[in-house]
């Protein structure tokens, strides 16, 4: 990653010091510094995915570099989108130095991947192999930047539907992961079943990621995360789970004379509060459409998410994606190299690693 950025004049150092502040090179600063550089999981399944096949992972290094330098982009305009404050405990870099600032910064990532990318020239990788990478690389961008789109698209949409809200996530999350997997083992050698293997192996692996996030992002542990108590629910975000509550309601009329109760804290006591679906449809609905939510919101919301399964629903749906990239490893012929069979299990150890994760 970092021989990928070019030599420079001092004149514009600054601005190559905000892109390594953002991947943790620095301090706010803009002091050498190493802060945390997230959970690096989309390169570990480029080289994984490699040497599973039969390649050598050192050829594939460029491969990784740029496609962690594409994640890194994505954040820093991702966090513009959101208006997210902060990043991995840090302010951000749009919080730091601007709105224009962080849109260019995000811009100069982008370019600096490619960069990283063209690496694999020196390879010695034959030419058909490479105009193929380039090629699904940035069929990978273009799909992340749809999943994007659709993201922005539904926010505050209490309408779409869970097919749509998984079409948006194969975009947004998983399709980085399936071209991680699948790139790696293109690098690797690996014939067109096994690459498609690999494609389906992260993309499903993506799919549960995402969903699990969504779990987390409702019902982590705060000293786990690091991130407030149903912090998803006080940003309104419309997740997997509300998204399942919402067309749960709606969609089965027998519910709305099923009685939910709860407990709630109230001034150092415990008040039962019994809620039916119809009025759990009205009061999601309520309360995502006011500017901010309350405490005793939240206590509601979990409430009619609880009544609704849809903390099951998402695990069993994460679950059920955990299998397929399972079963989508098994299609993947091994390479016949000493490391391929213990990477096809790291690999598989990484899923078992993701279902169920805390944080």
């Amino acid at each position: 990653m970092r021989a990928a950025f070019p030599d420079f004049e001092q004149r514009v150092a600054r601005y190559y010091a905000m892109q390594e502040y953002h991947l943790g090179w620095r301090d706010a600063d803009l002091q050498n510094a190493m802060s945390d550089p997230g959970k690096l999981l989309r390169p570990q399944l480029v080289l994984l995915a490699c040497r599973a096949v039969g390649g050598d992972a050192a050829h594939a290094l460029p491969l990784a570099a740029a496609i962690q330098l594409i994640h890194d982009f994505t954040l820093i305009h991702d966090d513009i989108q959101d208006q997210s404050d902060t990043r991995r405990g840090r302010p951000t870099v749009w919080t730091l130095w601007g709105l224009a600032h962080g849109i260019n910064v995000g811009d100069g990532m982008f370019a600096i991947a490619h960069q990283a990318l063209y690496g694999l020239i020196d390879t010695n990788l034959p030419a058909s192999v490479l105009l193929d990478v380039f090629r699904r690389f940035e069929d990978m961008n273009l799909r992340i930047c749809e999943g994007q789109f659709l993201d922005m698209s539904f926010e505050g949409d209490l309408t779409i539907s869970a097919d749509d809200y998984l079409g948006m996530i194969r975009r947004k999350t998983a399709a980085l992961l399936a071209g991680a997997a699948s790139l790696g083992a293109l690098v690797g050698g690996a014939d067109s079943e096994s690459v498609d293997a690999m494609f389906a192996f992260g993309e499903s692996l993506g799919v549960a990621f995402q969903i699990q996030d969504d779990v987390l992002g409702i019902w982590g542990d705060p000293e786990v995360t690091g991130k407030p108590q149903a912090a998803d629910l006080y940003r309104r975000k419309v997740s997997l789970p509300i998204v399942h509550a919402l067309n749960q309601a709606q969609g089965d009329t027998t519910l709305v004379s099923m009685q939910v109760g709860y407990m709630a804290e109230k001034t150092g006591g415990l008040e039962r509060v019994m809620l039916d679906a119809a009025g759990n449809l009205d009061d999601l609905k309520h309360i995502y459409q006011q500017e901010e939510v309350s405490d005793d919101n939240v206590v509601r919301l979990l409430a009619i998410l609880e009544a609704a399964g849809s903390r099951r629903y998402c695990e069993e749906v994460a679950s059920q994606y955990h299998t397929q990239a399972l079963e989508a490893l098994d299609r993947v012929k091994p390479g016949d190299n000493p490391d391929a069979e213990q990477s096809l299990a790291q690999l598989r150890a990484i899923v078992g690693k993701l279902l169920g994760r805390k944080t």
